[in-house]
């Protein structure tokens, strides 16, 4: 320091200490996360409550809003809790009481509510200045013996009166009602259930304390949802209850039937649990209008007081079940409980089985009534103290009375009695305290009876703390009498889940006309909707088409079978025929862009269908440019969304066709020109997807591949020109020559006939469909 510098103050920071901020920080959040994990988010093992929760009972039981009593302003239960126990925001206590009111929110609701505490389609509760509460019956079964220091209480905010820690809870009201909420770094989400069935699973595990999780599930079914719905699969229900955490499929119930004139309907009747009812109407009706599932022509919901009712109606002819099970993958029709059975057992956040659930509430229930009993003896003891000085002094009445009448005051007389006769100080007080009428021989016949009876109570409470075995039948009459007063028939169904329905299965396997046009409109028709008719007929129109298009691939399948799309560029894609949508003879179909994810400028070169996939059958393909290649037709069994290669193209080539074969026939080329080419398959190596293949056809000049196909012995070979002429020929007049030559003359192109566009096999007792471009279509 140089001689100009001011020196620094020295600052006493007396008893400040100093810590690195890293410590405090942490130490802050742990502190903070521990709060909300015990003190707001997480329910307690015992009673299944969280404290914003348990506070609401019990203000308004100390408020004396019983089920029997007149209900009360919500806001003054809310001002009750917010001022005496809970100095949070007024709506979080109005909304847990809100949701504690709701039916279809809990399975067994804790308050009984008037006026408008919300609906299914997610109203909100009118403002608490509108509505009312009270308790409900079995509400009061959660706060029954509180009084009898059953339960640890402690100093509530402001260290003027004091709360209850833990409700006594009579029922295990955890498990019954279920529970849900987020804490810091963990989150719990606990289903209802059924109180039948909770209760027959505790007397289960009070005569058998060794049974195991699957014991316990002769008596607990699987959760059971205030709104009913249907659980699918057992897997993980049995998961959830011998974990802790499971996922299960929740789907709505619903009915499908007829109307009148033929159309079919499904109707709703119940939801998934937690499911927004006006949300859900709303995504089935964009799913519809977006056209993601078809069919549906009118959405309504008909829900009233009495339960509810969606009702939708479906075309004429729509398969109702392939609609349903659509509705079921895009929408909450169908929705997954995340189940995390996480709860407070001794203060420590703790997922749980089904077992430990209960048993923390078996383990609670001992303890309250250990509790009351001891406080049941302790009031019993002190009464017949009192009694037996009453009695005592009864008789040696005249001695008391002189003893009393010659005190100077009170306090003499009760050294005199506890001095003369040897009476406590208690005994004393009552007997200074004693009336007139008492003396009468009436009221020493009740003082006596009432002493035996006394005797005998006091003998029974110090059988009972000295036999565990009797309380815990105590805990099991109480699951009895709790299943006469409130046990209900379960309202959740629990059904096999099978794998995903194969829609093939619902759909008849009958023969279509699968037609692609020249635009890329893809339709199917049933193929009786066109009738044979003789060579030259005019025809009847089979596709609605503009002027610029045409139909430029047309052929038979059955519903059931896959269609193999091979595009312009190599690549290949499927579909299943049923899922072509149908049209009439003279619609023009859905643009196949809308059903494959096709690439841009890539068109539909060739079509075939199949059934499986077996390794012991080839796909032939060719291009344009006389390029033919064998592929195995196992490799094309597994597509992506995007398509997958199926041969790779020159460029300024494209795909011609594709066919099956069985790796032992002749292929037959057709060119524009006239010309073609008979080889046997031999000459071809099976090459995988991701390759060009070889010359099949040496072209000359402008010359293109404008068919190939397979040689059948019994067949023709069928050559079709532009303008509309064509000729059968015998394959027998077709010799086999090597791949790769410049083939033979097939057919003559003169200007009558024009070029070729189009040769294939054909049989006898094949029917013939040409389509031309203008879209008439004719089958002989």
């Amino acid at each position: 320091m140089s001689e100009d510098e001011t020196p620094l103050p020295v600052v006493d920071h007396g008893d400040i200490g100093f810590i690195p901020i890293e410590e405090e920080m942490q130490a802050s959040y742990i502190d903070y996360s521990m709060s909300v994990i015990i003190g707001r988010a997480l329910p307690d093992a015992r009673d299944g409550m969280k404290p914003g929760a348990r506070r609401i009972l019990y203000a308004m039981r100390d408020m004396g809003l019983l089920h029997n009593r007149p209900f009360k302003k919500s806001a003054y239960v809310v001002g009750e809790v917010l001022g005496k126990y809970h100095p949070h925001g007024d709506s979080s206590v109005y909304d847990t009481m809100v949701r504690m009111a709701q039916p279809f929110a809990l399975r067994y609701p804790l308050v009984d509510g008037q006026g408008n505490f919300g609906s299914l389609d997610g109203d909100n509760a009118a403002a608490y200045r509108y509505t009312e509460a009270r308790l409900t019956k079995i509400a009061e079964e959660l706060l029954t013996d509180i009084d009898k220091n059953t339960v640890d209480m402690a100093l509530n905010y402001n260290g003027e009166i004091e709360e209850p820690t833990v409700l006594p809870a009579r029922m295990p009201n955890l498990l019954l009602n279920g529970s849900t909420g987020i804490a810091v770094g963990m989150a719990t989400n606990i289903p209802p259930h059924n109180l039948n069935e909770l209760c027959n699973a505790v007397t289960h595990l009070i005569d058998n304390p060794s049974c195991d999780v699957t014991d316990l599930l002769q008596h607990v079914t699987a959760p059971d949802f205030p709104t009913g719905a249907t659980i699918c699969g057992h897997n993980g229900i049995h998961k959830m209850y011998t974990t802790g955490r499971g996922h299960l499929k929740v789907r709505a119930v619903s009915t499908i039937d007829e109307l009148p004139n033929g159309k079919p309907r499904i109707i709703v009747s119940q939801i998934p649990y937690a499911v927004n009812k006006a949300t859900l109407l709303e995504t089935i009706a964009k799913l519809a209008t977006n056209k993601v599932v078809e069919g549906i022509t009118d959405l309504r919901d008909e829900s009233n007081k009495d339960g509810i009712r969606v009702v939708i109606e479906l075309k004429k002819g729509v398969i109702a079940k392939v609609v349903l099970n659509q509705l079921y993958k895009h929408s909450n029709l169908q929705t997954t409980f995340g189940a995390i059975m996480l709860a407070l057992d001794d203060g420590r956040p703790k997922v749980m089985n089904l077992k430990e659930l209960l048993s923390c509430f078996v383990k609670h229930r001992f303890e309250v009534i250990t509790r009351r009993t001891q406080f049941d003896l302790d009031k019993a003891q002190a009464r017949e103290h009192i009694l037996a000085g009453l009695l005592k002094a009864l008789d040696i009445l005249d001695e008391v009375v002189r003893t009393i009448r010659q005190s100077k005051n009170r306090d003499e007389a009760r050294s005199q009695l506890i001095g003369v006769f040897d009476f406590t100080l208690i005994q004393a007080n009552a007997i200074l305290e004693m009336r007139l009428y008492q003396l009468t021989g009436l009221e020493l016949n009740k003082l006596q009876a009432e002493y035996d009876i006394l005797i005998t109570l006091i003998a029974e409470l110090q059988d009972l703390l000295a036999h565990e075995e009797k309380i815990y039948g105590l805990i099991k009459d109480d699951m009895a009498d709790l299943i006469e007063k409130f046990g209900d028939e379960r309202r959740t169904t629990v059904v096999i889940d099978e794998a995903e329905v194969a829609i093939e299965d619902l759909i008849e396997d009958k023969p279509a006309i699968i037609t692609v046009s020249h635009t890329g409109y893809i339709k199917r028709v049933a193929l009786d909707t066109y009738r044979a008719q003789r060579r030259g007929g005019k025809g009847v129109s089979g596709m609605g088409t503009k002027d610029e298009d045409w139909v430029e691939h047309i052929f038979a399948a059955s519903a059931h079978d896959y269609i193999l799309f091979f595009m312009s560029s190599g690549r290949m894609y499927w579909e299943k025929v049923y899922e072509i949508p149908e049209a009439g003879r003279t619609a023009k179909g859905k643009a196949i862009i809308n059903l494959l994810n096709l690439r841009e400028d890539e068109r539909i070169m060739a079509m075939m269908k199949v059934r499986d996939f077996p390794e012991d059958q080839y796909i032939v393909m060719a291009t344009q440019g006389g390029i033919v290649k064998k592929t195995n037709l196992s490799l094309f069994s597994r597509p992506r969304r995007d398509g997958i290669i199926a041969i790779n193209i020159d460029e300024g080539d494209q795909l011609l066709g594709a066919m099956i074969s069985d790796g032992d026939n002749d292929i037959m080329l057709a060119t524009k020109a006239g010309k073609s080419i008979r080889f046997n398959e031999a000459a071809l190596r099976s090459q995988g997807r991701a390759t060009r293949g070889v010359r099949g056809i040496r072209l000359s000049g402008e010359d293109r591949v404008t068919g190939m196909d397979l040689v059948r012995p019994d067949a023709n070979f069928l050559t079709c020109c532009e303008n509309g002429y064509g000729k059968r020929t015998p394959f027998a007049e077709y010799r086999v020559q090597g791949r790769g030559g410049q083939g033979i003359i097939a057919i003559r192109t003169s200007e009558r006939n024009g070029q070729v566009v189009g040769a294939q096999t054909v049989f006898e007792e094949d029917a013939l469909m040409m389509i031309t471009a203008n879209g008439k279509m004719i089958r002989m």
